[in-house]
C-alpha cells in the first residue's frame, strides 16, 4: 500500500476521537445520513457522496463541506460509521459535511479526476435545498490527493461563476500536506509514474492540473497544513501557493508541524482539525 493510501489510515488511528458504531448500523446519534448520492456516471458506474449532517442544524440553510476522499488520486468506499474521524470534528461545530468519491485510479487518471469533483460539486450546489446547505457558503478539504482535488476546485472555480449565479462557488479551502505543483511527479525518471497512475497524463498537461499554476485572485481562501518533514509532498508544495495566493491577493495561510512527515499524530491531528475549523468559521460564516 502507497503511502498516500495509508493517510486516511494514520489520522483514523491517531485521531483521539469516540468509538464508531459497526458498519452494519446505519444509525449514528446526532447524524443523519444520506448514503450514496448518485452524483454522475461512468462507464456504467455511478459517481456517488455521502451527506453528514448534524440533527439539531435546522431548517435554516447552512454552510457544507465537501470531503475530497482521495489517497493518491484513489477513492476508496468506506461505511458512514468509518467516516466519522474526518466528519465527526466539522459535524460538532454544525457544519454538513458530504463525502465526494471520485472515479479511481489506475482506471481513471487526474484530468478525469478533476472533472469528477467538479461535477460533484456542481451536484452539491444544484441540490443545495434539499440538505439545508447555503450554496454560498462551501468550503472544500482533503489530505494529500484530496488536497490536491481540493485546492483545484478553490483556484479553478470561481472564475468560471464570475457574474453568473447557475455556477457553483468555492468560499474557502483546507488542503492538508497537498502536492500543488505536478511537475516533479510527471518526470518518468522520478519514478512516481508506476506508483500514482494517475499521473499518467500528457506532461504538456501538468500545468493546467497544478493548483499553484492556476492561482488568480478570484481563488477561495485556502489553509495549508503541513509537515515540516514530509520527504512525498515536501514542504515548499504548501508554501509556494500560499505565497503565490497572497501576492494575488487572496487570504492564505499555512500551519506548519513540526517533526511530522507525510501523516500526523495524535497531536498533529488535534492541531491540524483546530486549525482548519478556524479557517471555516472565518471563511464561511454567516454574511461573508
Amino acid at each position: 500500500m502507497n503511502r498516500f493510501l495509508t493517510v486516511f489510515m494514520v489520522i483514523f488511528a491517531a485521531s483521539e476521537l469516540p468509538s464508531t458504531a459497526p458498519a452494519d448500523e446505519p444509525a449514528i446519534p446526532g447524524v443523519t445520513i444520506t448514503p450514496d448520492v448518485v452524483y454522475g456516471h461512468k462507464d456504467g458506474m455511478a459517481l456517488t457522496y455521502d451527506v453528514f449532517r448534524p440533527e439539531n442544524a435546522g431548517e435554516k440553510p447552512g454552510p457544507c463541506l465537501l470531503l475530497m476522499v482521495s489517497g493518491g488520486w484513489v477513492s476508496q468506499w468506506m461505511p458512514p460509521a468509518a467516516m466519522l474521524p474526518f466528519t465527526k470534528p466539522f459535524l460538532d461545530h454544525g457544519y454538513t459535511v458530504c463525502a465526494v468519491r471520485h472515479g479511481s485510479s489506475p482506471k481513471y487518471l487526474i484530468p478525469e479526476i478533476v472533472a469528477d469533483v467538479r461535477t460533484a460539486l456542481e451536484h452539491v450546489t444544484d441540490h443545495a435545498g434539499e440538505y439545508h446547505i447555503d450554496r454560498n457558503r462551501l468550503g472544500i478539504f482533503g489530505f494529500s490527493a484530496g488536497g490536491h482535488l481540493s485546492l483545484m476546485l478553490g483556484t479553478t472555480t470561481n472564475a468560471a461563476a464570475r457574474g453568473r449565479d447557475d455556477k457553483p462557488r468555492v468560499a474557502a479551502v483546507a488542503a492538508v500536506f497537498p502536492p500543488t505543483d505536478l511537475t516533479p511527479y510527471l518526470d518518468p525518471a522520478a519514478g512516481y509514474l508506476e506508483k500514482f497512475p494517475a499521473l499518467k497524463f500528457p506532461r504538456e498537461k501538468g500545468d493546467s492540473y497544478s493548483p499553484l499554476k492556476q492561482v488568480s485572485d478570484d481563488d477561495a481562501p485556502s489553509l495549508m497544513v503541513h509537515g515540516d518533514k514530509d520527504e512525498l509532498v515536501p514542504l515548499w508544495h504548501s508554501e509556494k501557493i500560499r505565497d503565490a495566493l497572497r501576492a494575488s491577493d487572496v487570504a492564505a495561510d499555512l500551519v506548519v508541524i513540526e517533526g511530522a512527515g507525510h501523516g500526523f499524530n495524535a497531536a498533529g491531528n488535534e492541531t491540524m482539525f483546530r486549525s482548519m475549523l478556524e479557517w471555516f468559521d472565518t471563511h464561511l460564516a454567516a454574511g461573508n
